[in-house]
């Protein structure tokens, strides 16, 4: 067989400063030797490695991403894509077409840019196998339900199952082709908006079974948890699965793990303590305290630079500590500049608007320059650009220049920052610092400062969603009738 490979993917939150530019996707990469660096790259790698061990001909365009941010410039989106296209229609005949989306990509006149993509994929090449993996913060939409023949979310967040997820998709995709398997896919939509870290229940068990369901006749299960900051009519919580020629069946799993999404809803909302008791709660903690800065989580679209939690250490005069990572690419290149044991003024943070803070003016000492840091992320590497190790007051500061969450320890530890002894760390992210911290710290927990990323999901101000869901409405089923799956039948590869 003939495979085709890539991507092309960012988060977009839609309510963000900033939009996303050439410039977001140029900081990974814009050749397919390049991105395979990505932290994106983990599935496409799969695909090219299953494939050659198979003795199938694969080509491979680049796997092109972006940190979440605002609305992606449309003459960025429109070149990118073209790109990839171009890449298919040049490639001849192709028998399965494997990529890596996200799913919650926005464009300046394209609220649906992974829907746009897949329709025109499945334009060029009608009688291929189209599969994607995706990242369970998505916006799971008729259009690329209707264009693909299989998609896959990753079921774990933190998202560690990528892998697995294009495992599977590979393996589907192959049987799919010698007419071994027939998907039939059906989408289940809760009229819930939410946010669902796996790891505590009642999500866990939810996921849990959800992969216990995958027994024939369904061939695959995804929750789509849906990304609340993107204002797009089909924003929301949906479950979709894939059965073998049986729409009936794929109807049944999806409603029933739908109906159970919308059962615990209340239980599932997220609760969080503010800055002022996360910290507070830290003081009369032993051992060693992790908290996320879940309103400045880059991964969300934030910017990355607020000064909320910093403030609130400098004003309680708290010691051994370390924070990161501030994106200050100007306050990091000052510093790197100025070397290792200099003592400098500057202004840090709080550049990019109201939801940054207001900057926060200190005495440093650079203790740490890396020119080219990076951090891990399930498996692969994260780059941070020029990044600095800055202590002032007892406290140890992460500046980095390519804006990112954290997600290891070695974000700190790379500098030189000696994160063993210290009684509290605080990571600006939301919930996949967990993977990378959890382990070593004694206690751990995400709080809600007043930056970006509000979890207040009723107050957004959708203009293009409906205000059908919960929590707008406690019980949005009693009002509007309770929903029943939709069937979706792609015509079976010839």
């Amino acid at each position: 067989m003939r495979i085709f490979i890539g991507g092309l993917a960012t988060e977009t939150n839609t309510f963000a400063p900033f939009p996303t530019a050439m410039s977001g996707f140029a900081e990974y990469g814009l050749t397919a030797e390049e991105t395979r660096k990505s932290p994106f790259y983990g599935p496409v790698g799969v695909y090219r490695a299953r494939g050659e061990a198979d003795g199938h001909e694969i080509i491979e365009e680049a796997t092109l991403f972006a940190q979440p941010s605002g609305t992606v410039v449309r003459a960025t989106y429109e070149t990118l894509r073209d790109r990839l296209l171009g890449s298919l229609r040049g490639a001849g005949a192709i028998d399965m077409v494997l990529l890596v989306l996200h799913g919650a990509m926005v464009a300046d006149g394209y609220d649906d840019c992974e829907g746009d993509i897949l329709e025109r994929i499945r334009a060029l090449a009608p009688k291929a196998f189209v599969g994607c993996v995706i990242d369970p913060h998505c916006h799971l939409t008729d259009a690329m339900v209707m264009a693909a023949d299989v998609i896959i979310a990753a079921k774990e967040y933190p998202h560690t199952d990528f892998a697995d997820r294009a495992h599977e998709l590979y393996d589907i995709g192959v049987r799919a082709r010698r007419g071994e398997v027939r998907p039939v896919a059906a989408v289940f939509d809760t009229r819930v908006i939410g946010f669902y870290p796996t790891g505590a229940e009642p999500m866990r068990s939810i996921v849990d079974d959800l992969m216990r369901a995958e027994c024939a006749p369904i061939l695959s299960a995804s929750i789509g948890h849906g990304f609340p900051w993107g204002d797009v009519a089909e924003v929301g919580t949906r479950v979709l699965v894939y059965a073998d020629r049986d729409g009936a069946a794929a109807a049944e799993v999806a409603e029933r793990f739908g109906r159970r999404l919308y059962d615990q809803r209340r239980a599932l909302q997220i609760h969080m303590p503010g800055l002022a008791e996360a910290l507070d709660t830290a003081r009369t903690r032993n051992g060693q305290c992790v908290i996320g800065d879940f309103a400045d989580n880059p991964g969300g679209g934030a910017s990355g630079d607020s000064t909320f939690f910093l403030d609130a250490l400098l004003d309680r005069g708290v010691t051994d500590v370390a924070i990161g990572a501030f994106w200050d690419p100007m306050v990091a290149l000052v510093c790197g500049e100025a070397g290792v044991g200099a003592v400098l003024p500057v202004r840090l943070g709080g550049k990019c608007g109201p939801t940054s803070g207001a900057p926060v003016d200190l005495t440093v000492e650079v203790r740490g320059v890396v020119q080219d840091h990076e951090q891990g992320v399930f498996g692969g590497r994260q780059p941070m650009g020029l990044s600095v190790w800055l202590h002032a007051h007892g406290i140890d500061i992460v500046v980095c220049s390519i804006r990112t969450q954290v997600f290891e320890r070695d974000a700190f530890t790379g500098l030189g920052v000696d994160l063993d002894g210290k009684r509290l760390v605080v990571v600006k992210s939301s919930a996949h610092y967990r993977a990378g911290f959890e382990e070593a710290a004694d206690h751990i927990w995400s709080a809600a400062s007043p930056g970006a990323l509000t979890t207040d999901f009723a107050a957004l101000p959708y203009t293009k969603r409906k205000r059908d869901f919960f929590p707008a409405i406690d019980d949005p089923w009693a009002e509007y009738g309770v929903p029943t799956a939709q069937v979706f039948e792609v015509s079976p590869p010839v």
